[in-house]
């Protein structure tokens, strides 16, 4: 006889046997429902955009943007490259002569900063790599007006912020990328940057990106987008209305891409441990309820009828655990966001959105992880027999699948190959190498955990079992006999020592790793650096320092125009200081004259090119939108390299096509300058070692305060597994 039920009927003893059993699925609830909340959180702040549009192109309701050249590697943003002098000029004069457009403005920028009583003056909200000097056109774009005075009209005339407090017809001294330079204020304006005349700056910046339209008034600016696009003919991209958002800084960008690294990683840690959580429950739910299978199948029920009801109490669950996740994760989202704003993991202006298809998306989801959850205990449930109910003992038949130890087993050997491995591999090596092994052996040791109880329970209990009293053998004999109670409950406690060593550790190897290989790498007295609030050195603090320096700039290569970041040098006094620098082919000695580049392998890789040098000529773009076919002189190995640099240029090359080119560093060869002189420049000297720590202190802090987070979910996570396994077997 076979038991006839409708799925309507299925499902409705689903959901009578997860209220009469509710405080087993509990913990299912409560892992579900924090996992979603989780997701939405994340789904919420990952989805809401960006910061608006920039407060510099505010005022400009069309922009244009250089639509030249590609990405960098993964996690690298840099500026889509220029437009040469003469395309600018051409495009501005046909985009000023496109009906509805009152003025088309070059936006100009370079690098600019006030220097008072002997200090770099800090704008507000001015962070590294921000170039705040523009041409006077440019202020419109805003729009940034008059508060006192007149507009520059000379070469050493400047308007700049009310805030800095500078008056008209004050003598100001400003830093540029040449050094320090007198000026006379003409006005002040009720925004941030330092305004020259349009003639200065395009002497002191390199190419131009964004062409601003100013509209006539009453002009449609959607038409006006339109009939730009038809004038730039494919060599520009036009922006209109939010799409302006598009132009924030590219520091924004990356900034963005880390806490979205962040946010994925929360995700996906709270995805596991909740999928984790619910086939427990329902694992428990299939060995705890086996009698009553049994007895379903003895009056006629089949296989795919305990099936469904398995997935219908799961639809159940996670249909309730779902929807109060999504709610209960809408509402802290936005206090969340401004979290991660101030932590650094998202940039300036960020605002959440709460958008309803996001909540919807997520209770989708959760409905799918705790039916995917509920997959395994489902074939377990359809396997049991009528004579289950029978059965009285509550030992474990089979706590370890043949599936399951094969899969422990090479996990495990993948990890102990990954350790044997470290002790052969360089630093740079060495942290992935020492990555895989903690992956690995934590993935093996907890699938094995089943394997390894029984022994180990002996091990740790027998001074139990011989002292006086029944508590310690019953404890004992507990855990033998409930082995899968036993290693769901110290399986997720593994994982998190495993977890919290793993990233901890490897966070604190990777910082000591790098700062030790680039401190190795260079022979210096001292390095010479900007201090803090001064984005580099300008060419008179590098000038006052006996050694080599790196004048950083951004070239794009080959005809995709590809992004990558470079650096100027003197190739003799470099070879000296970076005495570990290999090359693979050429010799950095014959990098002279401005026909000539060295890259490093991944780069000439990106030119189509391999080791051997097979490309010898690179058609380079530089930041004054000139294009140029270099000759390749050098390939270098990316181990030995700088960091970030990917290609090496002369020191005069970079300067004559990047007027407002900064100085990242200078390592000292020879007598220190005195420390004021460095001071009123934007400089300091600090130890090879503190540079090296220092180049990447603001990712380190990100990186601890990442760490943190994780543990703190890691912990959360396993806090909810170890009581829902409690629960489940009182």
């Amino acid at each position: 006889m076979r038991v006839r039920k409708s799925r309507g009927g299925m499902l409705g003893l689903a959901v009578a046997t997860v209220r009469a059993r509710r405080t087993a699925f509990a913990g299912s609830f409560t892992a579900l429902c924090l996992g979603v909340a989780v997701l939405t959180m994340s789904a919420l702040i990952l989805l809401s955009g960006d910061g608006g549009v920039p407060g510099r192109y505010a005022g400009a309701p069309v922009l244009v943007r250089s639509a030249q050249g590609g990405t960098g590697p993964d996690g690298v943003f840099l500026e889509r490259a220029p437009w040469s002098a003469r395309e600018a000029r051409e495009l501005t004069r046909e985009l000023a002569a496109v009906p509805g457009v009152r003025r088309a403005v070059p936006d100009r920028s370079f690098y600019a900063q006030a220097v008072a009583d002997g200090d770099p003056v800090r704008d507000a909200g001015q962070r590294k790599g921000d170039r705040l000097g523009h041409g006077w056109s440019g202020a419109a774009l805003a729009p940034y007006r008059l508060t006192a005075g007149r507009a520059p009209h000379r070469s050493d005339e400047v308007a700049l912020d009310h805030a800095i407090g500078a008056r008209p017809g004050e003598r100001i001294t400003l830093l540029t990328a040449a050094g320090p330079e007198r000026f006379t204020v003409s006005g002040t304006v009720d925004g941030p940057g330092y305004y020259l005349t349009d003639e200065r700056a395009a002497a002191l910046s390199g190419g131009v990106r964004v062409i601003g339209l100013l509209t006539e008034r009453g002009a449609d600016p959607g038409a006006v987008a339109t009939a730009a696009r038809s004038a730039v003919n494919g060599a520009g991209e036009v922006l209109s209305g939010a799409a302006r958002s598009e132009l924030a800084p590219v520091r924004d960008a990356k900034t963005r891409w880390i806490g979205g690294q962040v946010l994925t990683a929360m995700a996906a840690l709270s995805a596991f441990a909740t999928v984790f959580v619910v086939a427990s429950t329902f694992a428990f739910s299939v060995a705890g309820g086996r009698r009553e299978l049994g007895l379903l199948r003895a009056v006629g029920a089949t296989g795919r009828q305990l099936r469904r009801l398995l997935y219908g109490q799961a639809l159940a669950v996670g249909a309730v655990g779902a929807a109060a996740g999504a709610l209960l994760g809408a509402a802290p989202a936005p206090a969340l966001g401004s979290v991660l704003t101030d932590a650094g993991f998202l940039p300036p202006g960020f605002a959440v959105r709460r958008e309803a298809w996001v909540l919807a998306a997520t209770f989708a989801a959760g409905l799918a992880v705790a039916l995917t959850a509920v997959w395994s205990a489902s074939r377990r449930a359809a396997r049991t027999g009528p004579l289950e109910a029978l059965r009285e003992a509550a030992a474990d038949d089979r706590p370890m699948t043949r599936a399951r130890a094969l899969t422990g087993i090479a996990f495990t050997a993948l990890g102990c190959a990954a350790a044997t491995g470290t002790a052969f591999a360089d630093p740079t090596d060495m942290t992935t190498l020492a990555l895989c092994t903690a992956v690995g052996l934590i993935t093996g040791v907890t699938l094995l955990v089943p394997a390894v109880v029984p022994p180990l329970v002996r091990a740790v209990s027998w001074p139990l079992a011989r002292r006086r009293g029944a508590l310690g053998m019953l404890v004992r004999e507990g855990m033998l006999a409930a082995v899968r109670r036993t290693a769901s409950t110290t399986a997720p406690v593994l994982a998190t020592v495993g977890f919290t060593v793993l990233i901890t550790g490897n966070t604190q190897t990777s910082v000591h790793s790098y700062a030790t290989r680039d401190t190795a790498s260079v022979r210096a007295e001292a390095a010479v650096v900007a201090r803090d609030g001064t984005p580099g050195l300008s060419d008179a603090a590098a000038g006052s320092v006996p050694g080599t320096g790196l004048l950083a700039t951004t070239v794009y290569g080959g005809a995709a125009k590809t992004p990558m970041e470079a650096a100027g040098i003197d190739p003799g006094a470099f070879a000296d200081v970076h005495h570990r620098l290999r090359t693979v082919s050429g010799s950095l000695t014959r990098l002279r004259g401005p026909g000539t580049v060295a890259v490093t392998e991944s780069a000439l890789a990106t030119m189509g090119g391999h080791t051997t040098a097979e490309v010898t000529f690179a058609q380079v773009t530089f930041e004054d939108g000139s294009t140029e076919r270099l000759r390749i002189v050098a390939v270098v190995s990316d181990r030995t390299a700088p960091t970030p640099y990917t290609a090496l240029l002369p020191r005069a090359t970079v300067r004559s096509h990047d007027p407002s080119a900064l100085t990242d560093v200078v390592y000292r060869t020879g007598p220190a300058a005195s420390s004021a002189a460095l001071r009123g420049l934007g400089a300091e000297e600090v130890s090879v070692a503190d540079y090296a720590r220092r180049a990447d202190a603001e990712e380190d802090r990100l990186v601890e305060v990442f760490t943190l987070l994780l543990v703190a979910m890691s912990a959360g996570c396993t806090g909810v597994a170890v009581a829902n396994t409690l629960i489940i077997t009182l």
